[in-house]
C-alpha cells in the first residue's frame, strides 16, 4: 500500500483494481475458497483474481491460509483492517446503486 498525499487517494489506490471492493464484500459475508470466488464472479479471468487477491494480501486487507491436506486447500478471509473498511465500500455499494438508474447503456447507440 502506497501513502498518498490525501488519505482518500491512499485508500482509493489501495482498493482500485478489477473487482477488489467486490472480492472484500464477498469475504465479509464468510470466508470463502478459490474457487468459490471466481464462482461468484464470472466476469473475471482466474489470473486476474489470482493477482487482485495477492495485492488485497500484500495490503493486509485479506488472509490466505493453506491448508496441509493433498490435494492443498486454500481459504481466504478478511483481516481485521478488511473488515473496517467493510462500511466504506458497502456505502460506495449504495452509492452506485443511486447513479445505475441515470447510466445510459452504451451499447444502444
Amino acid at each position: 500500500m502506497k501513502k498518498s498525499y490525501c488519505p482518500i487517494d491512499t485508500f482509493i489506490n489501495t482498493i482500485k483494481g478489477k473487482r477488489k471492493g467486490t472480492i472484500i464484500l464477498h469475504l465479509f459475508r464468510g470466508d470463502k475458497r478459490y474457487g468459490e470466488l471466481v464462482k461468484l464472479m464470472p466476469d473475471i479471468s482466474e489470473r486476474m483474481m489470482s493477482k487482485q487477491l495477492k495485492e488485497l494480501e500484500i495490503d493486509g486487507l485479506i488472509n490466505r491460509t493453506v491448508f496441509p491436506e493433498v490435494p492443498p486447500r486454500v481459504e481466504y478471509s478478511l483481516t481485521n483492517l478488511g473488515k473496517e473498511i467493510h462500511p466504506v465500500l458497502k456505502g460506495m455499494y449504495k452509492g452506485g446503486l443511486l447513479f445505475e438508474d441515470t447510466i445510459i447503456d452504451a451499447t444502444i447507440y
